[in-house]
This record gives C-alpha cells, structure tokens and sequence, in this order.
C-alpha cells in the first residue's frame, strides 16, 4: 500500500529547502529512511517513522519527500550519481571496451554492496509491474537515463566498433544486462558476493566478442532484432 502525500508547506520549505540546513536536513530524513529500510524493511517503515527517528515534523519531512516512494527515487538517483563517480577512474584510463564495461560494472557492484542486507526487501516491491519503484516505471525515469548514460559514455569512449545500427541502441541493451547482474547479486548470498564479481568477468568478454563480431553481414538479423527490441521496450 501507498503512503498518501501530504501538502508541501511553501516555496522555502520548513527548513528552508534552497540553504545549507535544509540540504542537511533532507540527507537526514533520507538516511534515515535507508537505515528504517534495513532494520525494519520497506514495508514497515513509514513516513512518520522516519520524521520520528530523524527528529523532524512529520510536515517537514514531507516537504522534502511527497512520500515514501520519493524518498526510494532519490536513494536511485544517489546510486547513479555514486555509480558514475566509482567508474570514473576506469573511464578515464582505459579505451577497451572490455576494460571499461568490466569497471562500470564492478563499480555498480561496488555501490550497491553496503544495501545488499534489504536489497531483496526493494526487489520485491520493484518486481510489481504497476510499482513506482520499478526501474521501467515513469517515476524511475531520471535514475534510469543517468544508468543508461554511464554505460554510452563507457561505449563512447571505447575504440569499439559495433554495427552502426546497433550503436544507439547499445547502451540500453548493456543497461537491461546491468539489471540482470543486479538481479542476480540480489539473491547472491556467497561472502562478499564474490559470485556476482564472477559472473560480471565471464559474461563481459562475451558481450565484448559479440559487439565486435556486430560488423559482420551474418549478424545483421540479430542486429536488427536488438535494435527492434529496445525500440519496443521504448513505446
């Protein structure tokens, strides 16, 4: 079940949204809301429980956040943006393609790794198709691009030569495979998830050889049902 929205209380906000304090403010009611995710599970913690723990009105933390679901939007978008940072050393070192793919996304792993208690507790909630918190939903559109993003600029930056037909479309294709690692680290229970690094290693040279063997005139057909997918998935 949905928590209701409340009212927003004004252009500034109660702690004044736009300053310093409130930007403290609102990191407070969010990592407040993470930790109430791991100790007590997502669907046990509610909006008023996080304004009682971060020691704000419950007005105020709404202000912030219009409701639970926000405050899981803006954990997304956080996640991208430490997504980018962690891979931006590899991105800027390496040309290979394989190189680059493998670091974005060990260092999608990497960022993950210290939620991966209540992971599962937002994987369920996700898997529902009309869920707001799904990775294809409309309301996940701004952390959804910001993924996609990382993976055409490890694209771009590559000497890579893939199918100029299966270029644009790439970098979501690589993104669809970055859920199916996240997926599967998720339901990863071996220390430290080492099997999740494993899988990343072995699949990451297949999907290197594949978009290099993209060029190919015998490949074309599978190209172009790549590129019809995403179109797909798209509309």
């Amino acid at each position: 079940m949905t928590e209701q929205s409340a009212p927003t209380t004004g252009a500034d906000g109660p702690s004044g949204g736009s300053t310093a304090r409130g930007e403290q403010t609102r990191q407070l009611i969010l990592d407040t809301a993470l930790r109430l995710f791991r100790e007590r599970g997502y669907a046990r913690t509610t909006m008023r429980a996080v304004a009682q723990e971060a020691g704000v009105a419950v007005g105020n933390a709404y202000y912030y956040f219009g409701s639970k679901e926000h405050l899981v939007q803006e954990f997304y978008t956080d996640i991208q943006r430490e997504h980018r940072a962690a891979a931006a050393s590899v991105l800027a070192r390496e040309r290979d393609f394989a190189a680059r793919l493998a670091g974005v996304l060990h260092a999608g792993v990497d960022v993950l790794s210290p939620y991966h208690s209540f992971a599962g507790t937002f994987f369920r909630t996700a898997a529902e198709p009309t869920s707001p918190l799904s990775p294809f939903s409309a309301e996940s559109s701004t952390a959804r691009e910001a993924s996609v993003a990382i993976f055409g600029e490890a694209l771009a930056g590559s000497t890579a030569k893939p199918d100029p037909e299966l270029r644009a479309a790439l970098p979501e294709l690589l993104w669809l495979g970055y859920l199916g690692v996240v997926l599967y680290w998720v339901h990863d229970r071996s220390p430290g998830q080492v099997k999740t690094r494993q899988l990343v290693d072995g699949v990451v040279p297949l999907v290197d050889r594949l978009v290099g063997l993209s060029r190919l005139r015998v490949l074309r057909p599978v190209t172009r049902q790549a590129v019809t997918l995403i179109h797909t998935l798209r509309h």
